[in-house]
């Protein structure tokens, strides 16, 4: 790696610093009618909630063939709520009032632990039978049906109903892909866009032929301001950092071609053409959305790449550097020298932002950064293997898996909802303190990301139970974590395919969330 010129490091320290977070806790949570003080405590005050719950309109599941569908719009659209994500900004650059969750890590680190002092009672499988079992039966579930809910502490198995079927699972396909990408590139790997300068045989020094090569970050940003904007890429900055690298070289005018070689493709994913994804490609800007959306489905470009590097060209340009024609398309060679770079947040920060508003793009990028750890195509067959491998290395029940992509868009995906619980336990479990951002998050039921519409007030699951959703047309799922009213961490996977009504479907396992959630369940 070159030696960076002293502003540059002032620059990269300034971006690494921690952001502050609000722990202000919302109204909803000041006079709580339903939940005991300690259950507040091992819950919702737990992660330090500080969320101004929105109404959102319902949209229900949709797409251009009306066969599949990403999480709900107004669900997953609520960028400004900041979430288990701390990159957010609110306008103005006043710290977005987000959950640092301090407690929760604590929870994590003794889950058997009861606020209210000593160890909570183990549950019963029998107690957890009772509160689950006659909503098992809700004819709002479909044909096919699963459950399992793992104890934390012990990581034994409490409640178990059709736990080896492998089903469709939808956007909780994501649990996985962060499993696998932080166990195999790292929790504080950050990914790289770089610039470098081509040598010419004919010119020597004097060549002027600059590459601007994706290394794979879908959060790269092109905007001023915005959510996410101050934690994320630059590509503006790295213009800036290009633009005087190159006067040092006496340059102001360059030709300008930009290397996508990093995922050889294909870049359109199985589904087609989708406003819930962009094409995945190595170089991008915003994931490609035509609008100032940061999350949830919008317009989407057909050409990333391209787009980014024009972008790029006009942020070079208000440097004082010409480019000569449109930039094109072009790998960049062994001997090309660095110019500039820049850095994303680190892999666990973009597992949060991924869980909380299910961003399709950062899960397709995750598996990629997967597939280019273990060193096989970063492909959607290269990804999907390498996310097999990685979970295959951690002795988890792969038992009848299939993953297909990243996100979970797929129909062709498989998964049980023992792999799915299991993957939380293990996330949960403190000897894998890597795997906590895959916790962390998480949505917060009636708070953030993708779960802040779906649970009333007075539910005994609002701001306790921590699930990733998942929904396609007649597929709905929901795993995640809950304390019940023991005190007791438990993890649950609930899986349902051939529903028709999708609202009810959700409601249906919101409701089986919320039983665990109040099961005295010793």
């Amino acid at each position: 790696m070159p030696e960076l010129k002293p502003w540059q490091r002032t620059r990269q320290l300034l971006r690494q610093l921690p952001k502050p977070s609000a722990s202000q806790l919302p109204a909803a949570l000041k006079n709580p009618a339903k939940l005991k003080t300690w259950q507040l405590t091992a819950g919702a005050a737990t992660v330090g909630l500080a969320i101004a719950a929105g109404t959102a309109a319902a949209a229900g599941p949709w797409d251009s063939s009306g066969q599949r569908t990403a999480e709900r719009d107004a669900a997953a659209s609520q960028e400004r709520g900041g979430g288990a994500d701390h990159g957010a900004r609110t306008p103005g650059g006043a710290p977005e009032a987000a959950p640092s969750a301090p407690s929760v890590l604590r929870g994590l680190g003794a889950p058997a632990g009861s606020a209210k002092g000593g160890a909570a009672p183990v549950p019963s499988g029998k107690a957890v039978a009772g509160a689950l079992d006659p909503l098992m039966k809700d004819k709002a579930l479909g044909p096919e049906r699963s459950a399992v809910v793992i104890d934390a502490a012990t990581g034994e198995r409490v409640y178990g109903k059709g736990a080896g079927e492998s089903l469709t699972p939808a956007s909780t396909t994501k649990i996985a892909t962060a499993v696998a990408a932080l166990s195999a590139a790292g929790a504080d790997h950050r990914i790289t866009t770089k610039t470098v300068i081509e040598p010419d045989a004919k010119k020597g020094p004097d060549a002027k032929k600059v590459v601007l090569v994706g290394g794979g970050d879908p959060t790269l940003t092109a905007r001023k301001d915005g959510p996410y904007t101050e934690s994320a890429a630059s590509l503006r900055e790295l213009a800036q950092d290009t633009a005087r690298a190159l006067k040092d070289r006496d340059a102001d005018k360059v030709t300008l071609s930009y290397d996508t070689s990093l995922y050889p493709g294909p870049a359109q994913h199985p589904i087609g053409p989708n406003e819930n994804l962009t094409l995945v490609s190595a170089l991008m800007a915003d994931e490609g959305r035509l609008d100032d959306s940061a999350s949830g489905p919008a317009p989407r470009s057909g050409d990333p790449a391209g787009d980014a590097a024009k972008k790029f060209a006009e942020f070079l340009k208000d440097e004082g550097i010409e480019t000569e024609k449109e930039p094109r398309p072009a790998k960049a060679s062994a001997r090309a020298k660095s110019l500039a770079r820049v850095e994303s947040p680190p892999l666990s920060s973009l597992v949060e932002r991924m869980l909380t508003h299910s961003d399709n793009d950062i899960a397709e990028a995750l598996a990629r950064q997967t597939a280019v750890a273990a060193k096989e195509p970063a492909s959607f067959k290269g990804a999907s293997k390498a996310i097999d491998a990685q979970l295959k290395k951690a002795g988890l029940p792969l038992k009848g898996t299939k993953f297909a992509d990243g996100s979970g868009l797929d129909r062709a995906d498989r998964i049980s909802a023992s792999l799915l619980a299991a993957l939380l336990d293990r996330a949960a479990d403190p000897k894998h303190p890597e795997l906590r951002s895959t916790v962390t998050g998480l949505p917060v039921a009636g708070f953030t990301g993708t779960l802040v519409d779906r649970y009333p007030k007075d539910s005994p699951g609002t701001g306790v139970v921590r699930a990733k959703t998942g929904t396609l047309t007649g597929v709905n799922t929901l795993a995640g974590t809950v304390v019940d009213a023991d005190g007791r961490l438990l993890v649950f996977a609930f899986m349902t395919t051939g529903t028709t009504d999708p609202k009810a479907a959700q409601a249906a396992l919101d409701g089986m969330a919320s039983a665990v959630a109040g099961c005295g369940c010793r």
